[in-house]
């Protein structure tokens, strides 16, 4: 079972979090997701466990449990298909009101777009 585990410190390495669940059974595999600019803890991640009645009992032993200062929150990973998006159709962009062209405009000056030239102003010296 995928098991999805939120408000980590930002400081727990992977081998932590893999004993703290260890302690309820088989541990298969654990991913800390990770800025990938920064490379620093973005505070959640996965933990697989392969038999569902341990990874059952973690669940309900782990969830709202504090780790190095804070609540952690565990629950049943969802596939992304099942998880709400925003509204509408475009992930959860919502264009300026008034813009007919949902926020994509190619009149502005400096911008590319129609204008003669590629929209871009040479500057004269």
């Amino acid at each position: 079972m995928n098991i999805y585990v939120g408000n980590l410190p930002y400081k727990i390495t992977e081998n932590e979090l893999r004993e703290l669940f260890g302690a309820y059974g088989d541990v298969s595999s654990v991913s800390m997701i990770k800025d990938k600019m920064t490379g620093q803890s973005k505070g959640f991640g996965f933990v697989d466990m392969p038999n569902a009645a341990e990874a059952t009992a973690a669940i309900n032993g782990l969830n709202e449990q504090a780790v190095q200062g804070r609540n952690i929150k565990v629950n049943e990973a969802k596939p992304r298909e099942d998880r709400p998006r925003g509204s509408g159709d475009r992930g959860g962009f919502k264009p300026r009101s008034g813009d007919r062209d949902g926020g994509f405009r190619s009149d502005r000056g400096g911008r590319g777009g129609d204008r003669e030239g590629g929209g871009f102003r040479r500057r004269e010296f």
